[in-house]
């Protein structure tokens, strides 16, 4: 009896085996889910790849996509959208391209980051029959603007200091910092500062700015660039500001005798501000032209 009882446990074992090595076989599409990205307002796409083995018209299927809060972003029933099965904040937000089995989702928000699901059914006399499904992951992304240096006016007129913010707009996810590149002939410094940061609670978009401040170098020519770190290997860069330092001999004019205000400076397709900063032999004192 016991060795029998181990036969017929062995068999049972290879069967069960059997059927899990069957099942494995079958093509899911479910069973990964699918990365896309999709540009603030604009258009994002949701695939199904369905195969279609058997050549099924769209009059025998029933087609429809969900997300991750089981929400009905379209269905297609027998051939006929249904709308009414439509949540509201996805009607007239979507269109289903049949070549491709996609259903795009146009307008895209920050807020329709997310997994979403497309399931198809075979409408048989029985019922439906699910015969696909695909998950999909929608990665919503938005370009910050090119950052931009702006010259701030020194408080005294002995300051022998360079004030200056940059910042950019209207950009997401978070980014990870911002700094500024100090670059002469000979060197190029970089200075840290805390990223301020405020978010749209209705775009959920993201502005940032860094302020800087730093002494006037001895070097004559100097140019700044302020970069905005995204990730990893991956920065937006300013327009340059170039500075030319002109020192002064002999007694300091009146210019430099007054406070200095400093003036927006023209923006260009290459260069962001171009700055002359007159400096006295004894480097006490400045002025600063555009």
């Amino acid at each position: 009896m016991g060795t029998c009882d181990s036969t017929m446990g062995l068999r049972n074992t290879l069967i069960v085996m059997a059927l899990l090595l069957s099942v494995s076989t079958i093509p899911f599409s479910g069973a990964a889910s699918l990365k896309s990205h999709a540009f603030f307002n604009e258009t994002g796409e949701l695939p199904c790849h369905f195969p279609n083995t058997q050549n099924l018209s769209l009059d025998e299927l029933v087609i429809f996509w969900q997300d991750q809060n089981k929400l009905v972003l379209y269905e297609l029933f027998k051939g006929q959208e249904k709308p009414n099965n439509v949540h509201p904040k996805y009607i007239g937000r979507t269109s289903f391209d049949q070549d491709s089995w996609t259903l795009r989702l146009h307008n895209v928000q920050i807020k329709d980051t997310g997994s979403y699901q497309c399931f198809i059914h075979h409408k048989r006399s029985q019922g439906l029959i699910s015969i696909h499904q695909m998950s999909s992951d929608l990665i919503v992304l938005a370009n910050f603007s090119q950052p931009e240096i702006s010259l701030i006016a020194n408080q005294t007129e002995k300051s022998n200091i360079i004030n200056l913010t940059c910042s950019s707009m209207q950009g997401y996810p978070e980014p990870q910092g911002m700094y500024v590149n100090l670059t002469t002939k000979n060197s190029t410094i970089t200075y840290d500062a805390v990223m301020k940061k405020s978010q749209n609670n209705i775009t959920e978009l993201y502005n940032v700015s860094i302020s800087v401040s730093f002494p006037i170098p001895p070097e004559t020519n100097v140019s700044i660039i302020c970069v905005l770190q995204l990730e990893p290997g991956k920065i937006i860069l300013s327009l340059p500001c170039n500075i030319e330092i002109i020192k002064v001999e002999g007694k300091e004019s009146e210019q430099t005798e007054k406070r200095v205000e400093l003036q927006e400076p023209d923006r260009s397709d290459e260069v962001q501000c171009d700055v002359n900063i007159s400096k006295t032999a004894s480097g006490n004192k400045s002025a600063t032209d555009f």
